[in-house]
């Protein structure tokens, strides 16, 4: 049997009954051959009993069922004198010591065997049970090399990832997966993502391009320069919040730890005074029989099957999340999201692939190509995809051009020098700002713009085009048919956001908002009664994650902050995962309410022929293990459904 003491500190760590703590070889069938030979024991008594009409005397029969029972059992009875030796002595322990020792009073020798062996076959089934959802939540993402070629003075070394500095740079191979962050030395490799995005589609990389710990090299060795060490990998972030995420409980499971410890105390007294109580009113009471009723009262009582199997759904909740590339900080965002009515996304990167490109260069007093240099000059300074667009498109014209004293104006633009002159670039929010004049027909250009001012002069302007992302019309149907209410916010202008909203259908679109903006619109839906998920990049709008009751992050392995501020990170970029988060939270609500209706019906019901003299403790033990066992292989089947 599993070592009571290591046992005892598993369970006394989550409400007297935490699974799954236990390593894989205590959970062999070598490490539980006591539990075997009491079941081979009761089983071969109970076939002489029925099967050839040979039944023990009571002495033999008395030994043979101590042994079996002894064998079984001791674990058990070592933790409930431990336990009660400390005061505590409503839990389950205490609750089988006392009802299968009951049985042997009463000389029902081979029942309180069997609620002993089955007690435990299926304490092991739900110990195996949990242990296997947790392995299977970390091989999910547990999936960094063990050793990694590094080159050192033009020579291979075969290291372990931790062994590896900064800025070294480490060779894969076809095959062969990535074992740190870093960046593309090589001039092109593909790469398969799926244990980190849950897509196959194999992803090209360019040189210059960021690599991530996880990857599977697929067509030629690859040269990558380590940019971050093992332990700070993006891979090694995640894999710690996945499994910190089963240690955040949900409400549901908080109101059933909570349950359990009123639920036990009140079960022992009603089994006492369903032994007591009768002797005051019932006429030839014997002490014996309503001692048996309380004996199958305490037996079916216990609430294994409601404290297992619903941490495990949730376990299997996070689990199934993971497989398809998103990860839930807890079980307490699964009920979160399964009462999401209103998805609040962000434009740019959410449902928008955010690869700008210019489309259009107006320029008044300089030439095109001088306005295209000065703002990209400036833009430089900027990691918006709106300025590295600038940047690209300038190339090989913007030269030694650089910017001084820059200044970023949030939600309006850029304010620098450039080659002496004073320049902004940005909205036309920046330029009202500085009470700078400019053409009034460009408030009517429906695309992005950049409107630049040189010495508070208006000079011209550029403008931008972003591409939907192929399945953000296909999302928004489907929160539709989810009675799920759309609204997209944006820094953008309204024409912009408005032309986006109308071709993906989305139900409401608001432009020209600064953070804080987006921060009062999000508090005003919430004034509403909405109970709102944002979608954005988790870094920019960090309020808005902050003031929504789930904040979702998407292409999370883009940034260690997306993994800090989101509740919900989705690894890649596909908006349609928002709509399998909202799935995933509500497949595991049904399997747990389903599993809390299941354990509680039969309870009851078993509960009351128990006390009405019609179960016996066979009945009772079967009804007990039999509903924990449905109870989980119902959890259980969580993990093996496809989106």
């Amino acid at each position: 049997m599993p070592n009571p003491i290591n046992q005892e500190s598993a369970h006394s760590q989550n409400d007297g009954h935490d699974h799954g703590q236990q390593d894989t070889e205590t959970n062999g069938v070598l490490a539980h051959w006591d539990l075997i030979l009491a079941l081979l024991m009761l089983a071969t008594e109970l076939i002489l009993e029925f099967g050839f009409n040979y039944k023990l005397s009571n002495p033999i029969g008395f030994t043979v069922n101590s042994i079996a029972y002894l064998l079984a059992g001791r674990s058990v009875l070592n933790l409930a004198f431990r336990k009660a030796r400390r005061g505590d002595i409503f839990n389950e322990f205490v609750l089988m010591s006392v009802a299968t020792l009951g049985a042997f009073y009463i000389g029902e020798y081979s029942e309180g065997v069997a609620v002993m062996v089955f007690y435990q076959i299926g304490e092991w089934f739900q110990d195996s049970a949990v242990s296997r959802a947790k392995r299977n939540i970390k091989a999910l993402l547990d999936i960094r090399p063990d050793e990694v070629t590094v080159l050192r003075n033009g020579v291979d070394q075969i290291v372990t990832p931790s062994q590896v500095s900064l800025g070294e740079t480490i060779q894969v191979k076809p095959g062969e997966r990535v074992a740190l962050d870093g960046i593309l030395v090589s001039q092109n490799a593909s790469f398969n993502t799926a244990a980190l995005t849950g897509e196959s589609k194999p992803d090209t990389k360019y040189k210059d391009e960021p690599i991530l710990a996880g990857m599977i090299n697929l067509n030629t060795v690859a040269q990558i320069k380590v940019s971050s060490l093992f332990k700070d990998s993006k891979l090694s972030k995640i894999l710690e919040m996945v499994q910190d995420a089963t240690a955040r409980k949900s409400q549901t499971q908080l109101f059933i730890s909570r349950f359990a410890k009123v639920y036990t105390p009140i079960v022992f007294f009603l089994a006492l005074a369903l032994v007591a109580l009768p002797y005051f009113f019932v006429e030839g009471y014997v002490f014996r029989d309503w001692l048996y009723r309380g004996l199958v009262f305490l037996v079916i009582s216990c609430p294994c099957a409601l404290v297992v199997s619903i941490p495990l759904g949730y376990f299997g909740g996070i689990g199934l999340a993971s497989r398809n590339g998103i990860l839930f900080k807890g079980g307490n965002f699964l009920d979160v999201m399964t009462k999401v009515n209103a998805v609040v996304m962000d434009k740019t990167g959410t449902l928008t692939k955010g690869v700008f490109k210019v489309q259009q260069v107006v320029a008044q007093s300089i030439s095109e190509q001088e306005l295209v240099r000065i703002t990209a000059a400036l833009e430089k300074n900027s990691t918006h995809p709106v300025g590295k667009a600038v940047v690209e498109y300038a190339g090989e014209d913007l030269g030694t051009l650089t910017a001084s004293e820059v200044e970023e104006i949030a939600g309006h633009g850029l304010k620098g020098k450039v080659d002496g002159k004073q320049v902004l670039a940005g909205n036309l929010k920046l330029l009202k700002k500085f009470d700078i004049s400019y053409p009034p027909e460009i408030e009517q250009i429906v695309y992005t713009i950049v409107v630049i001012a040189i010495d508070n002069r208006y000079a011209g302007y550029i403008t931008i085009a972003d591409e939907i992302k192929e399945d953000a019309a296909a999302t928004i149907k489907a929160m539709h048919d989810l009675n799920i209410k759309t609204i997209m916010l944006s820094g953008d202008k309204q024409s912009v956001v408005d032309a986006v909203a109308k071709q993906i259908g989305i139900d409401a679109a608001y432009g020209d908002l600064l953070p804080e903006g987006k921060v009062e619109k999000v508090q005003s839906l919430k004034d509403q009664g909405l109970q709102i998920a944002f979608a954005g990049d988790g870094v920019n709008d960090a309020p808005v994650v902050a003031v929504a009751d789930v904040g979702i992050a998407m292409g999370g392995l883009g940034s260690d902050a997306t993994i800090e501020t989101a509740d919900v990170v989705i690894q890649n970029d596909q908006p349609s995962k928002i709509v399998s988060a909202i799935k995933v939270g509500k497949i595991t609500r049904n399997i747990v309410w389903q599993n809390i209706i299941l354990a509680m019906a039969v309870k009851i019901i078993v509960l009351a022929l128990g006390a009405g003299g019609v179960a016996n403790l066979w009945e009772a033990v079967i009804a007990d293990v039999g509903v924990a066992l449905l109870a989980i292989l119902n959890a259980v089947r969580i993990q093996k459904i496809s989106l």
